[in-house]
């Protein structure tokens, strides 16, 4: 039974890349630590969230994975559009969203900016001397009128959004607590940062997460 309180909180995954830096293949299906990338997500957000949706345009390719699989209500491939399917289609106030490219996420990183959720939040998000993390947040579906204008208008710059919505912050001092290098905000978008990421692991000063 999806947990329906005011705070409650699905995970999204996103996978509707067109992977242009990576040769076109498909980056949630990398194998990373003997397992692809998408295993690891799945794995932790199944240790910490009820339901779970995978927004992808081939939701052939996901049907090993037992997950709620969607498609983007607009034709348009942006980041912007997949949180918004996934917002949609989710049974919960609110979402958790994560690219299918992060092979570091950590459960405790997903934890920690889920427990900062409140009912008159519109964004939970990460920040770091880097800026914020838009696809490692959370946002709530009183984004949906907002995000389908920005749409509809052809902004899709996630942050476009902020200046009108109340946007809770989790510091970098916190997230280290949880994740001292940061690496769950790590995504493979190139050959040389998948090279990097297993160099990583091969020297065990990282390992992939464990749910």
């Amino acid at each position: 039974m999806i947990d329906n309180s005011d705070t409650a909180c699905t995970g999204v995954i996103l996978a509707g890349g067109l992977n242009t830096r990576f040769s076109g293949q498909n980056k949630a299906f990398i194998n990373f630590g003997n397992r692809r990338v998408i295993d690891n997500i799945c794995d932790v957000f199944k240790s910490v969230f009820e339901e779970i949706i995978l927004v992808t345009n081939q939701p052939m390719a996901y049907l090993e994975w037992d997950v709620t699989i969607v498609t983007d209500i607009y034709p348009v491939r942006s980041s912007l559009t997949g949180i918004h399917a996934g917002l949609f289609y989710a049974r919960t106030p609110f979402i958790f969203v994560t690219a299918c490219d992060t092979p570091f996420l950590k459960k405790e990183i997903v934890e920690t900016v889920v427990s900062r959720i409140d009912a008159g939040a519109a964004v939970v998000i990460p920040e770091t001397a880097g800026g914020t993390e838009q696809l490692c947040a959370v946002y709530s579906k009183t984004c949906l009128p907002l995000m389908e204008r920005q749409i509809k208008e052809k902004r899709f710059q996630i942050k476009k959004m902020f200046r009108k919505l109340r946007v809770k912050k989790v510091p970098e001092a916190v997230l280290r607590q949880k994740d001292p290098e940061l690496m769950s905000f790590f995504n493979i978008n190139t050959a040389e940062d998948y090279s990097k990421a297993k160099e990583w692991l091969a020297q065990n000063r990282l390992s992939p997460p464990t749910p």
